[in-house]
């Protein structure tokens, strides 16, 4: 493990249950918070009841609302701030992080405009770090941070970046992999919640356990064709932070990206969904549609699940056509 302190950027439910898991280990950790009323809160009630309710900060995470202080002493730095939030979050601090730092990217989502991953991002506001990490995979922030069984990937090109990432966030109930292929891990996880988006749809229109199977297993090569179309490894699409990810995320009652998709089945249109707001879980799976569909068409790679979901989303699309669409597109051989 890592005896260099940490600073995790951004108290959402994500960011709090890696803090609170880094903390449990003895690791010097540090949150840092966006909002002056959430940094009161968290101090006060030393629990997040806005994002993670019912799990207890431990004494001995601190707390930081001056970020730049806070980064300047981590030898490494983890962004958990939602995808469309992160390039104006990371750059209030990106001077201040050490050339011997890690960045780690725990989001799982792409710059809407620039198409790039986090990691991506990261290295070009922050080009002196050591190296950049990304660490994904099936894991909801609610089980994660009760010590509940979970299995995750950390992947930087740098092999000894990613050694350092697995060792630092093991634990008994937290077991990490690792790997180099950034680009498959961090594509898997921010397609993905696309395709959760439509397996919600399914369950909302109530089509059975059947079409739901149906959606993951075609999203899932949806998911490999973008990736080693982009230069990422078939073989990280089928591991954690591909399928691992995928069926939680698709199935899993915690899921908001299901959630956002179950409410839209269910009312029809878009218009019933709840407001995407901050100061409150965010689907990345809205946003994602919009850069993934973008990116797949740069690279010329088929994603009919993604267009559709798209669609629904931004064009008003109905999801009982969004459906109808899918089902009646010609037929193919699977492989």
């Amino acid at each position: 493990m890592s005896a260099q302190p940490t600073a995790v950027l951004g108290a959402g439910a994500w960011g709090t249950a890696l803090a609170v898991m880094l903390a449990r280990s003895g690791v010097d950790t540090t949150l840092c918070v966006r909002r002056q009323a959430q940094f009161e809160a968290l101090a006060r009630d030393r629990e997040n009841r806005a994002y993670l309710p019912g799990v207890t900060l431990p004494d001995s995470l601190r707390l930081a609302i001056e970020w730049p202080d806070a980064v300047a002493g981590a030898g490494t730095v983890v962004m958990a701030v939602p995808s469309r939030y992160a390039r104006a979050a990371l750059s209030r601090v990106a001077q201040s992080v050490r050339s011997d730092a890690v960045l780690v990217n725990a989001v799982k989502g792409i710059e809407d405009e620039s198409l790039k991953t986090m990691t991506e991002m990261m290295a070009v506001l922050v080009p002196h770090a050591r190296a950049c990490a990304v660490l994904s995979g099936p894991g909801f922030a609610a089980e994660v941070a009760r010590g509940k069984p979970a299995a995750l990937v950390a992947a930087s090109r740098v092999e000894e970046a990613a050694w350092a990432i697995q060792h630092l966030f093991a634990s008994r109930s937290l077991r990490i992999y690792r790997s180099t292929d950034v680009t498959g891990v961090e594509l898997a996880g921010a397609a993905k919640n696309v395709i959760a988006i439509a397996a919600g749809v399914s369950d909302g229109l109530e089509l059975g356990s059947s079409a739901r199977a149906a959606v993951i297993t075609r999203g899932l090569a949806e998911l490999a064709r973008l990736v080693e179309a982009a230069g990422g490894r078939r073989d990280t699409v089928m591991g954690l932070a591909g399928l691992g990810d995928l069926v939680l995320t698709c199935t899993g009652e915690l899921s908001r990206n299901r959630s956002l998709g179950l409410a839209l089945g269910r009312s029809g249109n878009v218009k019933g969904l709840p407001a995407q707001q901050e100061g409150r879980p965010v689907a990345e799976g809205v946003s994602n549609a919009r850069a993934i569909r973008r990116l797949a068409a740069r690279h010329r790679v088929e994603m009919p699940i993604v267009d559709a979901v798209y669609r629904t989303l931004y064009e008003g699309e109905p999801p009982k056509a969004m459906v109808e669409e899918l089902l009646s597109r010609s037929l193919k051989a699977e492989f």
